[in-house]
């Protein structure tokens, strides 16, 4: 799909914020060399080298193409630098800039993003929010690490049967080997790479993605933030597998942590690593963590943050944003596992205020976490989910004038629809407070909420994926 003038406003103005001084850099290092060509053959201009952006939401990262990803890797390691296939992989293109003008780019590029909605409502962009520091914060910033809390690897057949595991290269289904991540949850890495031994060595092939042919095609790994559990998911191409008991108790006992190993079989051609059909086949149906004094159970296919600990900060952002009050209904939309609105209730259930919480989503795990983690929370009695989508939910509700409070809204990438914010403006929340994964469709939904009634009161970026380009975004609104 074609980018749209915002979405290519918005890129541009980030990366070339991000990049500014190093460009700069550049551009003084080619004025000189090329000064000094007249004085010496050897001295000649340097470009200054080309950058890509990652999207959060895709899978895959980006990549730069290798004909031998694995030698090219070897070449590409620094010892200087904080990850030895940072040139290669590509994943992480701010991973050697300091934290300070990476914080600063994300900001630059949210206040010309939202310039007009800001402008309209005299409010300004607050500073972003970062890994336990704030933009503008005085002092030494931190340089993070091992924040992600879920890994992924493909896998694609190598020679006389070897399995390759890392990340795909952009536009292709070459992979980049990744010995290890200093982004990801310490070990994660090496329960991937441990997942592509074992399956070569009970020669159990991997799926290439061009023919269309092998059995491995994925494998997640999710790990407990403020516990220790960890959970593998293996997505095959087909339920049945050589060896299959020996191979999952093989993962199994690939760290000893792991609590559950899940089967997901997806023999769709295309990118999405997920398919409908689950099994368990080690351990426990969940895993478990805890967000903001909340525990919740994780199944394999059911929605939960990869960076637990910007998660907290986000979720406090809206929770605040709510300003819930005694006999509240508070509707979560796009509500996952139910987190955000289960923090909120057990937020305010712990100041001795009551509220009904109503969760919706579509699909239906998502639904079942949410309804035993409102059980493991003590919320059963004032807590309600239901499995419909969104749109059509909210548009019933206006239709018979259901009272809303508050709603919270945590849409996907492509934002909320026009519908579904045509229907919460007719049921007018006195609140709404709006989580974004992706600020451009974002900024074109809140015009939709402006127009209908509200008025912004904050918007507030957080830095989710440092070393990236990505920004989430907490938008806090108010019935006029």
């Amino acid at each position: 799909m074609a980018e749209s003038r915002a979405e290519r406003k918005a890129r541009r103005a980030l990366i070339e914020a991000a990049e500014g001084s190093e460009e700069k850099k550049s551009s003084k290092k080619s004025k000189s060399s090329q000064d000094a060509k007249g004085k010496s053959a050897k001295g000649k201009a340097k470009r200054p080298s080309s950058r890509r952006s990652e999207d959060k939401a895709s899978q895959t990262r980006s990549r730069r193409s290798h004909k031998d990803p694995v030698s090219s890797a070897r070449k590409a390691v620094d010892p200087k630098s904080p990850c030895s296939i940072m040139k290669t992989c590509g994943g992480c293109t701010a991973l050697n800039r300091p934290y300070k003008k990476q914080l600063a780019a994300k900001q630059a590029a949210m206040e010309e993003l939202f310039a007009e909605l800001c402008e309209r409502e005299g409010v300004a962009v607050d500073p972003i929010r970062g890994m336990g520091v704030t933009l503008g914060d005085p002092g030494k910033y931190p340089a993070p690490r091992g924040f992600r809390h879920k890994a992924a690897t493909p896998f694609a057949p190598g020679k006389e049967g070897a399995v390759r595991c890392g990340f795909f290269e952009r536009g292709t289904h070459r992979i980049v080997a990744v010995p290890e991540c200093p982004v990801e949850a310490p070990g994660a890495r090496q329960i991937l790479n441990g997942i592509a031994r074992e399956a070569e060595r009970l020669h159990i092939p991997a799926f290439n993605e061009d023919k269309h042919l092998g059995l491995l095609r994925y494998a997640v790994v999710r790990c407990g933030w403020r516990t220790d559990q960890i959970m593998v998911t293996l997505v095959t191409a087909q339920r049945d597998l050589p060896h299959a008991q020996e191979f999952f108790e093989a993962v199994a006992a690939l760290d000893p942590h792991i609590v559950t190993v899940a089967q997901n079989i997806n023999g769709r051609p295309g990118n999405a690593i997920l398919s409908e059909e689950t099994r368990i086949v080690y351990g426990a149906e969940c895993m478990r963590d805890q967000l903001l004094g909340c525990e919740f159970d994780i199944s394999p296919t059911a929605f939960y943050q990869t960076n637990p600990q910007q998660t907290e900060l986000l979720y406090r952002l809206a929770i605040d944003g709510m300003d819930l009050q005694q006999g509240d209904i508070l509707m979560d939309a796009y509500c996952g596992s139910g987190t955000i609105g289960l923090c909120a209730a057990k937020d305010v259930q712990d100041k001795g205020i009551g509220i009904m919480l109503l969760g919706v989503e579509r699909n239906p795990a998502g639904i079942a976490d949410a309804r035993r983690n409102a059980e493991l929370n003590g919320l059963t009695r004032s807590a309600w989910f239901m499995a419909d989508d969104a749109t059509d939910y909210i548009l019933d509700a206006a239709d018979n004038n259901e009272r809303i409070d508050v709603l919270s809204i945590d849409p996907p990438r492509a934002g909320s629809t026009p519908e579904f914010l045509e229907a919460a403006c007719a049921l007018k929340p006195r609140r709404i407070t709006y989580i974004s994964c992706n600020p451009v469709t974002q900024e074109r939904d809140l015009h939709q909420l402006l127009d209908g009634g509200y008025r912004l009161l904050k918007i507030t970026p957080v830095d989710m994926f440092p070393h990236t380009d990505h920004t989430e975004t907490v938008a806090v609104l108010e019935r006029r």
